[in-house]
């Protein structure tokens, strides 16, 4: 599995609140969460971001409130990965359970900025900032993890396992 795209760049406890404010809960359509994914901490995200974008950010990403509405947001709007130094337990098992994929690199996140390339080979684990050279390595996915983000998330995964 392989993205590539250009950043978003967050800092330190971005929370769930701010991932997809809660006046628009009132829907679970992946198409209109994104409409509003990250407007409370940038407002141009949702017209900004393009398929295959990437969001860097640092520590406790996904912390607050365990809305699953936050990774399906952040897929519906074209997110192909998250990176981060870490991420708030709940929102790595929502994001995992949504298909969306995310890696822990504390050096990465570091070292890359708003608007570079990056390229992420989820397989290996490693991390091409194309826009610096710099190159760094996350933990790859288990293998039963990459099989859940590979079929789109827990429930399809589940589904295709049943045969349904």
């Amino acid at each position: 599995m392989n993205f590539h795209g250009t950043v978003f760049r967050y800092g330190r406890d971005v929370d769930t609140d701010v991932i997809i404010p809660a006046r628009y809960l009132n829907t679970s359509d992946p198409a209109e969460l994104a409409k509003h994914c990250m407007e409370d901490i940038d407002k141009d995200f949702a017209s900004s971001v393009n398929a295959g974008d990437i969001i860097v950010a640092d520590e406790n990403f996904g912390c607050g409130s365990s809305r699953e509405h936050a990774p399906v947001a952040i897929k519906a709007a074209g997110v192909s990965c998250v990176i981060a130094k870490s991420f708030a337990r709940i929102f790595y098992r929502n994001a995992i359970n949504m298909g969306l994929p995310i890696l822990e690199c504390p050096e990465a996140a570091q070292g890359i900025s708003a608007g570079d390339v990056v390229s992420v080979d989820a397989d290996t684990g490693v991390i091409l900032d194309e826009t610096t050279g710099a190159s760094y390595q996350a933990q790859p996915f288990p293998p039963f993890i990459q099989e859940i983000i590979d079929a789109g998330g827990l429930v399809e995964r589940t589904r295709k396992k049943m045969g349904a």
